[in-house]
């Protein structure tokens, strides 16, 4: 399998998981109209299609007893159980993150849910896998949750009048935990006795995935917990052939930063903890692709667009501590 030798690698596929954890919700974009419910399956499909074309190819690599399928046929009954529920705790954090979105609004909902994320993923990586200067690593991590913060506020002085209901609220910071709680049980998978490689614990994870979407996605079909009305299958089927393919597309694009990040934790010097930080900057992809692309602080009042800089420039300075702190 391809597993990189140096750090620089490591580094570079750990910025690929950052930008496209940041940039696959821009499909859900070009989906107007398309019930995310629905969405979300073809969002799956995406997922378990990646893992699989990345694992007989690059996981296959090199054949060995870490390869893709000598690594699944040989893994503990422990390492899969690990990789399962990272993917079950992932697909309930991330419905629950899209939920708290269409009732608090991207304002609330990712500065809470996602900084919480952060904050919990971290520190339990940590624990698991001390690896890193941890006065860069938490230094780093503190300027990355302060340009979190101040994207939220850079938001809600665009839309003053928007609040926020408790129940958003509360669903984002359930969000946050589980979201940072999905990544530990990924990196266990790792490194018990008989553990999974990258490549199989990215496929076990997305089957996890599938396991957990197939009951609460369909539950949530009938039973919506945003206020907007259920929908039904037949308004899958129904549906543009291009929604299906953007759903796809944003899924692989999820897995393939997933399985960046999943490879780049398993490199000598890096850990999860530093790998999961640096992905979980896709916060601030995601704000570059707003104010860049989508252009949503082209009307913003001037108190708003004045903070985008100072994100910006808090984020890059915690970056770039994290970046460094396997090597100091």
């Amino acid at each position: 399998m391809f597993q990189p030798e140096t750090y620089g690698i490591a580094l570079l596929l750990m910025l690929i998981s950052m930008f496209c954890w940041g940039s696959w919700a821009n499909t859900q974009k070009l989906t107007a109209g398309y019930s995310f419910q629905l969405f979300y399956w073809d969002y799956v499909i995406g997922i378990v299609t990646a893992s699989l074309l990345w694992g007989v190819t690059l996981g296959s690599l090199r054949r060995g007893a870490t390869s893709f399928f000598p690594s699944l046929s040989h893994a503990s009954a422990a390492a899969i159980l690990y990789a399962l529920a990272g993917g079950v705790i992932f697909n309930v954090a991330n419905l629950l993150l899209v939920a708290s979105i269409a009732i608090a609004g991207m304002a609330v909902a990712f500065p809470v849910g996602i900084g919480l994320a952060l904050v919990v993923g971290v520190i339990f990586n940590y624990l698991v896998q001390p690896r890193g200067n941890p006065i860069l690593l938490f230094g780093g991590l503190a300027l990355v949750v302060i340009a979190i913060v101040v994207d939220a506020v850079a938001y809600r002085r665009r839309e003053p009048t928007h609040t926020a209901s408790r129940r958003g609220v509360r669903l984002s910071i359930a969000s946050g935990i589980l979201m940072g709680l999905f990544y530990p049980f990924v990196a266990k998978a790792g490194i018990v006795a008989h553990p999974l490689g990258p490549y199989t614990v990215a496929f076990v994870f997305a089957v996890g995935v599938v396991l957990c979407a197939i009951p609460l996605n369909s539950w949530l079909m009938r039973h919506p917990i945003t206020g907007e009305r259920p929908v039904s299958m037949s308004g899958y089927w129904q549906a543009r052939a291009s929604w299906h393919f953007w759903g796809i597309v944003g899924g692989m694009i999820w897995c393939t930063g997933a399985l960046s990040n999943f490879v780049a934790s398993h490199a000598h010097v890096v850990g999860p903890a530093i790998s999961y930080a640096i992905g979980q900057g896709a916060t601030m992809v995601s704000a570059a692709w707003g104010v860049f692309v989508w252009r949503e602080f082209a009307n913003a009042p001037i108190g708003s667009r004045r903070l985008i800089p100072i994100m910006f420039i808090s984020f890059i300075c915690g970056l770039t501590m994290i970046a460094v702190a396997p090597i100091y």
